[in-house]
């Protein structure tokens, strides 16, 4: 029986790896990061990891991803970071992910023994990415992405080279919840990540683990929350209304995203620039 093409992709990144040697991964804690890690083990290369956690980032992202590297026995460095005072991003200016980027990069630079990869994978190159420049700029590397691998091919090897999680849907920076012009304050970012939380607990006791959504602020100041599919319950939508009203969110907007992106200036299908 011939290989599939994603095993000639995982034996490219092996390769690739290898090549590289000792990494430094700036690991969040998604599938992305935590999968480039996991091929750097099995490349056989030293594996080091450097989490930035701050305003910009939900705690139980940070959470998952120290105890996901402890379990599988990876040093990780905490960088605590804020980029809320950056001129960009205060202003919610559109070259905010680009400036976040190139500033948390550069830290991590600042403290890495080994090259710095990044977890990009193949298809972020379809998507609206302004902090990709930033990388570049940096000489970040992207193995994923070097090796072709799109999000697909990646959810199909973690799965069956044993990652745990290889479902887990992307959780991308906070900011991305705010629409352009608008001026991040750590606690409107907190209420955010608080409100995600409470979904993503209740969407998980209903069944429907690992499920795409996001909870935005949209340019007339509402909230809304996005699905990325429908979810057949009608009590189960009211009730995350509800619980959404309780935690500070009225008039609360649900309604389906088919191409849900982290960033915020991609609605639908249609992306701004």
């Amino acid at each position: 029986m011939p290989m599939r093409n994603d095993d000639f992709a995982w034996d490219d990144l092996i390769g690739l790896l290898g090549e590289i040697g000792p990494l430094t991964v700036a690991c969040s804690g998604g599938i992305d990061s935590r999968f480039l890690a996991h091929a750097g083990l099995q490349a056989g290369v030293p594996v080091a990891l450097v989490h930035v956690c701050g305003p910009h980032v939900a705690p139980e992202e940070s959470e998952y991803a120290l105890a996901w590297a402890a379990g599988r026995g990876l040093g990780v460095r905490q960088l605590r970071l804020d980029p809320l005072h950056l001129p960009e991003v205060a202003a919610g200016s559109k070259e905010r992910c680009y400036a976040c980027k190139r500033f948390l990069f550069e830290q991590i630079l600042s403290v890495a023994t080994a090259p710095v990869c990044d977890g990009s994978n193949f298809s972020d190159a379809k998507g609206f990415r302004p902090g990709r420049r930033a990388l570049l700029e940096l000489g970040i590397r992207s193995p994923l992405a070097e090796a072709g691998l799109t999000k697909d091919m990646i959810r199909d090897l973690a799965r069956r080279t044993g990652l745990a999680r290889p479902d887990q849907q992307a959780r991308a920076c906070l900011l991305t919840r705010l629409p352009y012009g608008r001026t991040p304050d750590p606690s409107l970012l907190a209420r955010l990540a608080e409100g995600e939380r409470i979904v993503e607990e209740a969407l998980t006791m209903a069944g429907y683990d690992e499920f795409p959504f996001r909870l935005r602020l949209c340019d007339t100041g509402c909230p809304e929350l996005h699905l990325g599919r429908e979810i057949d319950s009608p009590l189960l939508l009211l009730g995350l209304n509800e619980m959404l009203q309780t935690e500070g969110f009225s008039s609360i907007f649900v309604r389906v995203v088919p191409e849900l992106s982290g960033y915020f200036d991609r609605i639908g299908n249609d992306t701004k620039r």
